[in-house]
């Protein structure tokens, strides 16, 4: 609601605290500092910044020309910081007021820009200290899925869902014991009744029938659908699956799979094909998406199915602490007693293997790897590309063998991502490559501080680029020697220097021209006249050789 005189006048009487901030900002008002301001007041639980106010008690409003079209600055701050923050403008006979309402933090989570946690301290902004944030992160309070439900109760869950469960535990844990118990007892063991038999959030998600997360948990639900196209407009296909997850999940795979379109690739005189979305990283996604969005938000989970993408957006960020970046190492489990469950029937092996699995699969076929491009404070965009970008790197991956392959890691395949896109590996991935060089996927070239790796000549011969490995590894060893011969020759008697000898060879560092240039010395092919700066490299014939 509007900012009525009346709460103006009573926010001028209260002092400057966790809700209220004060600045006169006469003139302007530098973006980047409200940025910081509307952080740390978020951080602090919350409250409102005054613009074209006095900061010292008795406060009076002074008018403030700073951000002379609200609606742009609140548009700004959305896009720097994922969030609404109102922008409200007075216009009073004293002057102009800026009012900025910034919303509070959700629960376990922090807001930031650019990596950096801000609160207040006293006139200026400090850092969050790592306590701080610890304590934040530790504030995701119980887990909504182990949560009793309220006035729900067996009849709202699906018995052949419960069966399906059952099965699975009991082939998954090997006792067969399992296939004869009661449903009933079936949830007890699973911990899927609470208090006293209490039906939990977790049982209405696995199993709830469509009356029952009707009536109880109508977010918990999936809504997939099918584009032909990027033009805006109502889907070729949709179709809602509100009920628990046993009961839609082979369901939605069968209709996914349905335009799910061969990709065919050439492999000497065998023709072989690639499906445009595998089985294993779609499903993957799915529970995901199951397992860890955030069901306190009314949201639905939305399958978007493209000729050659797949979109899976859930409600909720990622969890407190989790990036995109450190998504494969970190753990963050927000249901965890829905996650439990899924591991008892072998759906989830352990956390965060799903994305390492669909990873793994995005590489061995020669895929873009998964994208977390578009994922905001309120959502998490989770997207598949099934469009194969090189298939004679799938041919050499499958070259490899599978025995080698199982033996890798992700960070092993993320290494011949990277190597393959001629990017540069973090440190976490060169720790991998003399295992991939071992492996025969990878060769080094040089030695020490000047080692260098590319992938291995036998995946550029099946790439068809076999002058393509000759530029990454460079010039063997007796052409970069004719090389300065031939460009010793030229030089008339002069020689030439060190530095104009590095010109020559630009992709080799200065010691491995300095080893060169040695080595051809005792060779007896070149000789070094001069010390120092006014040192010259001469054929041998045409000097003497000196240290």
């Amino acid at each position: 609601m509007p900012t009525s005189l009346t709460q103006l006048q009573q926010w001028l009487l209260e002092p400057e605290g966790q809700r209220l901030e004060f600045k006169e900002a006469k003139q302007n008002y530098h973006f980047e500092t409200l940025v910081k301001y509307c952080v740390a007041l978020a951080n602090e639980g919350g409250g409102t910044m005054v613009l074209g106010v006095t900061d010292k008690r008795p406060r009076r409003v002074v008018g403030t020309q700073a951000f002379e079209e609200p609606g742009r600055t609140e548009a700004g701050l959305h896009q720097r910081l994922g969030h609404r923050i109102p922008v409200e403008e007075m216009r009073l006979p004293e002057g102009r007021v800026l009012v900025v309402h910034v919303p509070s933090r959700l629960p376990g989570t922090a807001w930031n820009v650019d990596g950096s946690y801000f609160k207040r301290a006293g006139d200026d902004l400090a850092p969050l200290a790592d306590h701080e944030l610890r304590a934040i992160f530790a504030e995701g309070g119980p887990d909504f899925s182990a949560q009793p439900c309220p006035g729900a109760t067996l009849a709202d869950l699906e018995p052949e869902s419960i069966a399906l469960f059952r099965e699975r535990w009991a082939k998954k844990s090997g006792d067969a014991r399992r296939y004869e118990l009661s449903d009933l007892q079936t949830l007890r063991d699973a911990e899927l009744l609470v208090e006293g038999d209490q039906v939990s959030y977790a049982a209405l998600i696995l199993f709830g029938t469509r009356a029952g997360l009707t009536r109880w948990l109508a977010q918990a639900e999936l809504v997939f659908e099918y584009r032909s196209s990027e033009a805006a407009g109502p889907a070729a296909d949709r179709e809602e699956y509100r009920a628990g997850f046993f009961a839609w999940q082979d369901a939605l795979w069968k209709k996914i799979n349905l335009r799910n379109d061969r990709q065919s690739y050439q492999d000497d005189f065998f023709r072989m094909d690639l499906p445009t979305f595998d089985e294993v990283p779609v499903r993957e996604a799915l529970l995901n998406a199951v397992a860890h969005r955030d069901y306190r938000l009314g949201g639905s989970i939305f399958v978007r199915q493209f000729a050659k993408r797949l979109e899976v957006v859930s409600p909720g960020g990622l969890p407190p602490g989790i990036t995109p970046e450190n998504i494969i190492d970190q753990q963050y489990p927000r249901n965890r007693r829905l996650a439990e469950a899924l591991g008892r029937c072998g759906l989830i092996e352990r956390s965060g293997q799903g994305l390492n699995l669909m990873m793994e699969s995005a590489v061995r076929q020669g895929k873009p790897l998964p994208s977390f491009a578009g994922t905001a404070a309120h959502e998490v965009r989770l997207t598949l590309e099934g469009g194969v970008r090189n298939p004679a790197f799938v041919r050499f991956m499958e070259r490899l063998g599978e025995e080698t392959l199982r033996s890798f890691s992700t960070l092993d395949y993320l290494a011949l991502e990277r190597l393959h896109q001629e990017k540069e590996l973090a440190p976490s991935l060169k720790e991998r490559l003399p295992g991939l060089v071992a492996a025969g996927a990878v060769e080094s070239i040089g030695r020490g501080k000047n080692t260098r790796y590319i992938l291995s000549e036998a995946l550029y011969a099946t790439l068809g680029a076999r002058g393509t490995h000759t530029r990454q590894r460079g010039l063997d060893r007796e052409t970069n020697k004719a090389l300065l011969i031939k460009h010793l020759s030229k030089q008339e008697g002069q020689g030439a220097p060190l530095a104009e000898l590095r010109q020559v060879l630009p992709s080799l560092p200065e010691s491995a021209v300095r080893d060169l240039l040695r080595e051809m010395r005792t060779e007896g092919q070149l000789a070094l006249v001069g010390e120092r700066r006014w040192a010259r490299w001469h054929l041998a014939q045409r000097g003497s050789s000196k240290d």
